[in-house]
Formats: structure tokens, C-alpha cells, sequence
């Protein structure tokens, strides 16, 4: 189990995060929701150690993680919401790199664990393709094959649907799911609401930096009034039809 305990962030005097805490269980989605501002992609950039946690407890499996080393164990991966992928290298070659110069790892075992994640991920026939070569969900395929060949145990990511389009919400809830069912922990930080009605996960709303309410999405789809802030934030998000 992932626990977050009052994770505190500030950019000079504005508070980013005010005593942030949660949990998130071994295979279990989190998905930290909120309009944009609210501290939902500073959340995950702490996690992973791309900015400096002021103050606050993360520990997992009852140990305390040390996130100023996290970048070294791998223990936490992130999909960013541009996919940050190498343009001037091949498919196989974006998960090789990471793998060797982050992991240690020789030539040849990195590329034959690379061929085997790429299989799994659907990307075998495209690992000499280059970046402009592959569609939207060829890249975010791609960038979650990264982010899993590093072997973390929770798995971050940040606006999943916004750079693909809106037809995709699916198969990137799909995505989500499977990783999951792997025995993931997953961290979603996203204002997509569609994404949401595809997903069975906690919830977690954001607002000012605080987790204002938090409710299970099968919890709350049999009786939205146990989550009032929540269905209002829904609500006013949906698109009318």
C-alpha cells in the first residue's frame, strides 16, 4: 500500500499543495481530479521527484520512501501528458536509452527485454519506426512500455486523454485498467470526466491544493448525494448533449 501523509508544496509564498494525504492499494487506481491549478500534476511531478516535497510522509508497504533517491529505484514511473518521447530515436531505441543509462542495464539484455515489451504493448512491428511515425495511442502506448520496462511499482499519469483524441477515451481507460490488473498502483491526474465514467477507481477531488472529498466510483455512481462536491464538479464538467 502507497500512503501519502500531509505533502506540502510551495512556489514561493502560493501553496501548491496543503497537506495532501492519501492511499492507494496494491492494483488500485487513484484518480486525483480537479480543474487546472488545483495541484493534481504537481502531486504526481513530487512523487516522481521533478519538484521538491517541502514537507510530508510517502511510504510503501510500510517503509518510508525517500523521494529525493526515487529516480534511482525506479519505484515510481511517470506517463507524462505529452509523452516526452525521444523524436530522434526509434521506437526500440526509446526504451532501450532509459534502460541502460537509468537502469544499468548491457546492450543486449536491453534490447531483448525492450522486443519483449514492445510485443506486449502491440509496438513489436513499429520498434524501428520513429516517433512522427506513430499515431496518438501508438505514443502513448509506447511512452506507458517506458515508464513499465523500468520495472516501478506505481505508475503516474498525468492528463492521459489530453493529447489524444477525445475517441481514444476508451482505450486509454482500457490502458488504465490493464495496468492495474498487473498489479499496478495507478496515479491519474486528469479534469477529463469522460475518463471517469470508464473507470472504476477512487476518486480524489482537488481544489486550493487540498483533497476537498474523496468517494469510490461504484460508491458514488449507485448514490452521487454521498459525494455532493464531487457530482457538482461532474456536473458542471459535462458536456451537454
Amino acid at each position: 500500500m502507497l500512503i501519502a501523509h500531509k505533502l506540502c508544496k510551495k512556489f514561493g509564498q502560493r501553496v501548491i499543495l496543503d497537506d495532501v494525504s492519501f492511499t492507494v492499494k496494491q492494483g488500485e487506481i487513484a484518480f486525483f481530479l480537479g480543474a487546472s491549478g488545483v495541484g493534481k500534476t504537481t502531486l504526481l511531478r513530487v512523487l516522481n521527484n521533478l519538484e521538491k516535497l517541502d514537507s510530508g510522509i510517502v511510504s510503501l508497504h510500510g517503509k518510508q520512501l525517500d523521494l529525493s533517491h526515487i529516480n534511482n529505484t525506479h519505484t515510481i514511473g511517470m506517463v507524462f501528458q505529452q509523452f516526452n518521447l525521444f523524436e530522434n530515436m526509434t521506437v526500440i531505441e526509446n526504451v532501450t536509452f532509459p534502460l541502460e543509462k537509468a537502469a544499468g542495464i548491457l546492450p543486449k539484455e536491453a534490447r531483448a527485454l525492450a522486443l519483449h515489451i514492445l510485443d506486449q504493448y502491440k509496438l513489436h512491428d513499429k520498434k524501428d519506426f520513429f516517433i512522427q511515425q506513430l499515431s496518438g495511442g501508438q505514443k502513448q502506448r509506447l511512452a506507458i512500455a517506458r515508464t513499465v520496462a523500468l520495472k516501478p511499482k506505481i505508475i503516474c499519469m498525468d492528463e492521459p486523454t489530453s493529447a489524444l483524441d477525445p475517441l481514444l477515451t476508451n482505450y486509454v481507460a482500457e490502458n488504465i485498467h490493464k495496468l492495474a490488473q498487473e498489479g499496478y498502483m495507478v496515479l491519474v491526474a486528469s479534469h477529463d470526466i469522460s475518463l471517469i465514467d470508464k473507470l472504476n477507481c477512487r476518486l480524489y477531488l482537488m481544489d486550493k491544493g487540498m483533497i476537498v472529498e474523496s468517494v469510490d466510483t461504484v460508491e458514488y455512481r449507485n448514490n452521487a448525494n454521498v459525494s455532493p462536491a464531487i457530482h457538482n464538479f461532474i456536473q458542471g464538467h459535462r458536456p451537454i448533449e
